[in-house]
């Protein structure tokens, strides 16, 4: 779309008009030399004086169109591209995803059996796609918590690397305590952000790992991180293979909540929810990219100027 900046500039348009009207005209000579007036120049006056007067146009109309062209360049015309939006900065928000053993497991919905980790792909798959103006992590952790993906707004990197996840892949064990650890180490490397989310998803008890899942939540809460919690299992399973009191108490400790997921369905209720409990940003901002375009109009003018330059030098010569 064309716009231009300073639009007010094409009211100087009839300047030269008016200065040629409202000026005086300069005065020429009256001494008027001797004229014989032979019958053959009388003939020739009318054609002459109508050859004169088309000459006399076209330089008007160059002057014309070079003073457009001039206004055209000072009213700087720009195109103007289609709105693009920017990502809004709002949440730090990293996803702890464990790969220990046990989540090679079926997982039972009411259609199939799919293994807990392939579920886990699957659903919160859905939740980063949805995560438009958050910066989005991920870790994966069993016997070490490792950063697969640093804090970025590339949402589609992120699920690719959640997909190319297979279970065992940083070990038999599950360590909670260092993978929120290793999340607030991240988190403070990046620049101040209240809104820090860290979703932690897990099937088992930490069995690995230097740092204790207590202690990690302390930390976490001093940092001002909040913490969600999900514990993944059939309803069968037993209390020693899934930690509920720890991780329901890290949950708190940070301010966040704790879920339970005994089927597919219900973890993807769970990632709703985390949806409505920490919302994306709804003000986005948007800009249209601007290209330049004076030197068009510009170059008219130098044009027009060069033929009013060589008619006067052909006039000259």
């Amino acid at each position: 779309m064309m716009h231009f900046d300073w639009p007010w500039i094409f009211v100087l348009l009839p300047l030269p008009w008016l200065i040629r009207t409202l000026l005086p005209r300069a005065q020429g000579n009256s001494d008027a030399a001797l004229h014989v007036p032979y019958l053959k120049d009388f003939q020739l006056s009318a054609t002459s004086a109508a050859i004169n007067s088309n000459l006399k146009r076209w330089p008007l109309f160059i002057y014309a169109l070079l003073w457009l062209c001039l206004l055209s360049a000072a009213s700087r015309p720009q195109w103007v591209g289609d709105a693009i939006e920017l990502p809004v900065s709002g949440r730090d928000l990293m996803l702890a995803i464990d790969l220990s053993g046990s989540m090679g497991e079926n997982f039972n919905n009411n259609y199939r059996s799919v293994s807990k980790l392939d579920a886990t792909k699957a659903v919160a798959g859905d939740f980063i796609d949805k995560r438009v103006g958050d910066r989005i992590g991920l870790i994966l952790f069993g016997d070490q918590a490792y950063m697969q993906a640093p804090l970025t707004f590339d949402r589609k990197t992120v699920r690719v690397l959640l997909n190319e996840a297979f279970v065992n892949l940083a070990g038999k064990a599950t360590a909670i305590g260092d993978a929120i650890g290793l999340a607030i180490k991240r988190f403070v490397e990046k620049e101040n952000n209240d809104d820090r989310v860290l979703i932690l998803l897990t099937d088992g008890v930490n069995t690995a790992g230097e740092l204790e899942p207590h202690k990690a939540a302390e930390l976490a809460a001093s940092k001002g991180m909040k913490i969600y919690t999900i514990g993944v299992g059939n309803q069968y399973t037993r209390a020693r293979e899934l930690d509920e009191k720890t991780l329901r108490d890290v949950a708190e400790t940070t301010g966040g909540k704790y879920f339970r997921a005994h089927n597919i369905e219900e973890l993807q209720q769970i990632y709703q929810l985390l949806d409505e409990l920490e919302p994306v940003e709804k003000d986005r901002q948007s800009y249209r990219p601007t290209w330049a375009l004076f030197y068009w109009p510009l170059s008219g003018a130098f044009f027009f100027a060069g033929l009013l330059a060589l008619a006067k030098w052909r006039d000259a010569a």
